[in-house]
């Protein structure tokens, strides 16, 4: 007898060439190789989103070779959502693929009430990653980083708990997210001493902001450490959503969102001028930003987010163009300084 549901969601089986176009860098000086482009879970996976959705993204990306599966306690809304729906998501899709992904998680911004719930200090990480692994149902995660840095915490007590959870085989690997260059260096120089290597530094980098190439890019270089990228598109400006001004429906017309409409308005008239310029390149604007991150060889990743699965495989298409000619380059830096 058959199940009368009229809208179920069929089984997932992935996609036999994933592998083929999307290209893996190696991160830093590890045997770690990254996809170009890696999903963020920040936005559009929590309890508010809906989960089927989420569901469509995700395969999706993993059928466009996106092995890379980025969270972190506190994404949702509300907190560790998002680590649950993912769990939920793994456990009915990609429990047969644990080991083609690579899945990290991070903690470091405020999670839950009280003095251990916030910070670098070695209970709250520690702690942090183990709630994190039962919301996802997973033993082990590939990555774990610090996600901000904590001045009251000795900086030795918080890479000695990222050591420790490596040792304890919690994560295969761990990193760091938003050091400055002077901080990354003091990191950098803990881990060597206790000889479990940090493997990537995440930070935020975009065409509108460039604070990485202050030190920060040159420090990972030099120490063979991987760099990874968020908010790529600069909150969504570097897109076609403001060419023609804000939309109701759009992150700058929200009050509550990130990104305030004065922003916009005063970035607009380049957005408009880099928009011209991709259209030469024949891309949007969205995957020229994208490109233009991955000139770079020292990125090795760019953590992009998608509402919707038109949404993801546009910016995946960025992939397929990633050279840049030095007229092109000297031309966006105009732009850029202007």
């Amino acid at each position: 007898m058959k199940i009368n549901d009229h809208a179920p969601i069929e089984s997932y089986a992935a996609h036999p060439n994933r592998y083929d176009k999307m290209p893996y860098r190696r991160c830093g000086k590890s045997g770690v190789l990254l996809p170009a482009l890696s999903i963020g879970l920040w936005h559009n996976f929590g309890d508010y989103d809906n989960l089927a959705n989420a569901r469509m993204v995700l395969r999706e990306a993993f059928d466009l070779g996106i092995t890379h599966f980025d969270l972190a306690n506190n994404y949702g809304p509300p907190y560790g959502s998002a680590e649950e729906n993912f769990g939920r998501i793994m456990k009915a899709d990609f429990s047969t693929h644990r080991d083609e992904l690579f899945i990290a998680s991070k903690a470091g911004y405020d999670m839950w009430p009280g003095p251990y719930g916030v910070g670098g200090s070695r209970k709250y990480l520690m702690s942090s990653l183990d709630q994190s692994l039962q919301r996802m149902n997973l033993d082990y995660v590939d990555l774990f980083y610090h996600h901000c840095p904590d001045p009251n915490t000795p900086i030795e007590e918080t890479v000695a708990a990222l050591d420790s959870i490596v040792r304890q085989g919690k994560a295969l690997y761990v990193g760091i997210s938003n050091y400055s260059a002077d901080q990354t260096l003091a990191a950098l120089r803990m881990f060597k001493e206790l000889g479990t290597p940090c493997l990537i530094h995440q930070a935020r980098y975009s065409m509108f902001d460039r604070w990485v190439e202050e030190g920060l890019i040159d420090v990972v270089g030099q120490h063979g450490v991987g760099m990874i990228t968020f908010s790529p598109l600069a909150q969504g400006m570097l897109s076609h959503r403001y060419l023609n001004g804000i939309p109701q429906d759009s992150r700058a017309a929200d009050s509550k969102s990130y990104l305030p409409a004065e922003r916009v308005n005063e970035f607009l008239p380049k957005i408009k001028r880099l928009a011209e310029i991709a259209e030469e390149r024949g891309q949007t604007l969205s995957q020229m930003a994208l490109a233009w991150l991955l000139r770079d060889e020292r990125v090795t990743s760019v953590l992009i987010g998608a509402s919707s699965k038109e949404q993801l495989r546009e910016n995946v298409v960025a992939v397929e163009n990633l050279d840049f000619s030095e007229k092109e380059l000297n031309t966006i830096q105009q732009i850029l300084i202007d």
